[in-house]
């Protein structure tokens, strides 16, 4: 009986980092811009070129409310999304964060890196003490808004005019979830 080749998986990782190296940041800014190109760079409508990508990514690791969790397949960096802590005068609301930012480059999706990505957010929260996170995301993320819910995200609210893309409002929906 002959040997039948079994395709192979690709090793997917996903980390809370403080630093990135350099390579990781080019990898980073190359996922960013792809995720940009396929209409879902969490803001960005066209890349805003390297160097401000690069300058993104690094202010990004300076801001202490902000912290970037990155995802990679076979360990090219594929993927990233950002908790956001609420503001130090915000006591009423410290039992919060915002999972923000967060995509998969194009060339990384159907693996499963986002539910990883999702469990490190969440895995993260837990361990700083948070109950809940809110996220928001356009009407046109369908994916995202798929995984969302699927991973018990709950969706509270609709702003109509949540982005303008050319000269069309774009609704975009808000979710939370607790955590503990």
């Amino acid at each position: 009986m002959a040997n039948t080749p079994q395709a192979r998986m690709p090793i997917k990782s996903v980390e809370t980092v403080t630093s990135i190296a350099n390579g990781d940041l080019h990898e980073l800014c190359d996922a960013t811009e792809a995720a940009i190109e396929d209409g879902g760079g969490f803001g960005w409508l066209s890349s805003p070129g390297r160097k401000r990508l690069e300058d993104y990514w690094k202010g990004v690791l300076l801001i202490p409310e902000k912290v970037l969790i990155i995802g990679r397949i076979d360990g090219v960096v594929a993927s990233s999304c950002q908790i956001a802590r609420p503001p130090r005068n915000n006591e009423a609301q410290r039992f919060m964060c915002h999972l923000t930012t967060f995509f998969v480059a194009p060339w990384a999706r159907g693996h499963g890196l986002a539910p990883m990505m999702l469990d490190e957010a969440e895995a993260f929260s837990r361990s700083e003490g948070f109950r809940m996170i809110n996220l928001d995301v356009r009407a046109t993320q369908e994916n995202a808004i798929r995984r969302y819910e699927a991973a018990g995200y709950v969706k509270f609210g609709t702003n109509p005019k949540y982005a303008l893309v050319g000269e069309e409002y774009i609704p975009g929906y808000y979710y939370y979830k607790e955590i503990t």
